[in-house]
């Protein structure tokens, strides 16, 4: 198993179920693209690659942004917050979609006077990025 001392005697704060979430941000403007979670192997992986990474809780298996969809991550800079338990990559995300849904980020709907309103539309349909999903 890869150590992920970072630097100084900080470690990344794993929780119980071995997880710590990730914070995909556009590097050059700054934009929150999406939330996943990463276990050591995803993290490390993302490390080792330049690419992002990511442990699926309902698939329960690592996976890396963009092997389907063609939507790659390519990490810029690696952080952790002030107690280790979540980490923020700055990224250049290829073909800009970054949500499943085809949209730039994941979040696109805004709460409005008690319901959620969504803020754009998708760049691409599902079924243009995945193909038909059986």
């Amino acid at each position: 198993m890869i150590a992920l001392e970072i630097t100084a005697g900080i470690d990344i704060a794993f929780n119980e179920q071995g997880l710590v979430p990730a914070i995909a941000q556009d590097s050059v403007t700054g934009e929150i693209l999406m939330v996943a979670w990463m276990d050591r192997d995803a993290f490390a992986r993302t490390v080792e690659t330049g690419k992002a990474c990511y442990y699926s809780r309902s698939r329960k298996a690592a996976w890396m942004k963009g092997e389907s969809s063609g939507h790659l991550q390519i990490v810029r800079e690696i952080f952790i917050d002030c107690d280790g338990d979540v980490v923020l990559l700055k990224i250049d995300q290829i073909g800009g979609i970054a949500c499943h849904t085809g949209r730039r980020n994941c979040f696109f709907r805004k709460l409005e006077n008690g319901a959620w309103v969504s803020q754009f539309e998708p760049l691409k349909s599902e079924s243009e990025i995945y193909g038909e999903r059986k």
